[in-house]
């Protein structure tokens, strides 16, 4: 059997460049996904000249074909063949390349060729956003998958989720404070700007024009380039140890996604928290650029600090995440999620009190430092969820089906980044927002405000409900997690 294949091994303690090696693949992901999350809206609006309710419409129409195609993505993975090279693993290389291709070829600058705003141009944006996303779900439903089959030890999970999500926000920091970053110095027209960030000044132009198409594909391409070999150093230094036999995988049916989700109250709960969580997520991702460009400037306003503001946001997704396993020993899995939604909604309405005194920039840095800590900490630690939603259905039903599981929390996920994107979308269009426009109304302004803020703290407190119904403790799952190892031996 191939190094990377070991199953006797199901409680193993994971070195430190196991946890990386898994970690580099969440970075890959957001460098693919987090952008797209983040700016294609803003680039479909302002630079392909598509309306905000027609961007919308791409989002909503791809993401209800996931609904069908990811519990196929899923049964697939489960039922795949363990290999030399084992099992999950194959797919991040087999679907990694073509992902990271597609996903370049959305910041294409067609429009300079079919036209700002055209059928063919919206055409062309609905085809590539679809074909990456179809591909995506070949990569993440097995990379989650993979998570499950590393050990099924509790505390290392807890290890696990943290590195992983430190490489993650490393990923947020390349996406929402250096990707517009990257994208204003490669920009035309650029004048000499200061960032924020100790005085330093740039030479920026505005990535808010059609004229700046070609630098987001350039950026966006070395990104991608990044990301497949990120992608690679998972595939090649990861280890699989807890697999489901060849005889139960052999069995798995796309139909066994409804049962699992019939019989697995907590799948059930997970997913719908998966659902909020990520949706009051992208909801600001998508809303942050317009948040920073209409309410703080265009060019030379205070819009450039974007990156400095974005700097400092990240700080507590990279180097705080180490405190998370003491955190949830001391507050418990609900606790935790509890106390970093509340700390989300301070930064909130920090980051509101700022837009109404724009000359207070403490409270930008202090409102979008709370706001990512408590966003990256609750939508970060609901990974280490997972794998005991997995093993929960295994102890239930006695089939281990983690691909099925982690495409129906890939479901969840990705719902909530369509709505995250649809919704905003919508509100704009319904208040009148101007695509490309160098100024917006106030009725425009207040959908942005909506949008950023006060819809995102509704989604807070409800998450907060839902996690509450939670019903796998810890007692439950270390007594499951040891019965199944009897019973796989």
């Amino acid at each position: 059997m191939d190094v990377n294949v070991q199953k006797n091994d199901q409680f193993a303690k994971l070195t430190t460049w196991d946890r990386v090696s898994y970690g580099f693949g969440d970075l890959a992901q957001n460098l693919v996904f987090g952008t797209i999350g983040g700016f294609l809206l803003f680039y479909l609006t302002n630079i392909n000249g598509i309306s905000a309710g027609v961007g919308a419409t791409i989002f909503l129409i791809v993401r209800w074909i996931n609904v069908v195609w990811d519990p196929w993505v899923g049964t697939v993975v489960d039922k795949a063949k363990i290999t030399k090279n084992g099992k999950y693993r194959p797919f991040l290389i087999n679907f990694g390349i073509p992902l990271v291709i597609l996903a370049a070829l959305q910041f294409l600058p067609v429009a300079k060729v079919l036209g700002a705003g055209t059928i063919a141009t919206t055409g062309y944006a609905t085809v590539s956003y679809m074909a990456t996303a179809l591909v995506y779900s070949f990569v993440n439903i097995p990379y989650g998958s993979l998570n499950a089959s590393l050990t099924r030890d509790e505390t290392e999970i807890g290890k696990l989720t943290s590195t992983r999500m430190m490489l993650a926000n490393i990923g947020n920091l390349l996406v929402y404070t250096l990707f517009p970053l990257f994208v204003q110095l490669a920009s035309p027209n650029a004048k000499l700007t200061d960032t924020g960030l100790f005085g330093l000044k740039l030479r920026l132009g505005n990535y808010a024009t059609p004229s700046a198409a070609g630098a987001w594909f350039k950026v966006y391409g070395i990104y991608m380039l990044l990301g497949a070999v990120l992608l690679f150093l998972t595939y090649r230094n990861t280890k699989e140890r807890v697999l489901s036999s060849e005889e139960a995988a052999d069995q798995v049916k796309y139909t066994e996604l409804f049962a699992e989700l019939k019989r697995n109250k907590a799948l059930q709960i997970l997913g719908l928290f998966f659902l909020v969580g990520f949706t009051l997520m992208f909801f600001g991702n998508t809303v942050w650029p317009y948040f920073m460009q209409y309410n703080f400037g265009i060019e030379g306003g205070k819009s450039a600090l974007m990156a400095s503001i974005g700097l400092i946001g990240s700080i507590p997704g990279i180097f705080l995440v180490v405190i998370w396993p003491k955190l949830r020993a001391t507050l418990g899995k609900k606790g935790f999620f509890y106390t970093f939604l509340g700390i989300f909604v301070v930064g909130q309405v920090l980051l509101f009190a700022w837009s109404k005194n724009p000359t207070a920039d403490w409270l930008g840095f202090a409102g979008r430092f709370f706001q990512q800590w408590g966003l990256t900490s609750a939508t970060g630690f609901m990974w280490a969820l997972v794998p005991e939603v997995v093993s929960n259905g295994e102890y239930i039903s006695g089939k281990r089906v983690a691909g099925i599981i982690n495409a129906i929390m890939g479901l969840f996920f990705k719902i909530g980044l369509a709505l995250g994107g649809v919704i905003p979308g919508y509100l704009l269009q319904l208040m009148h927002f101007k695509s490309g426009a160098l100024t917006q109304s106030a009725s425009a302004q207040t959908g942005i405000e909506w949008s950023m803020i006060w819809l995102p703290i509704i989604m807070a407190f409800l998450a907060m409900f839902v996690i509450s119904r939670y019903p796998l403790s810890d007692a439950y799952v270390d007594k499951m997690n040891h019965t199944l190892k009897e019973i796989n031996k």
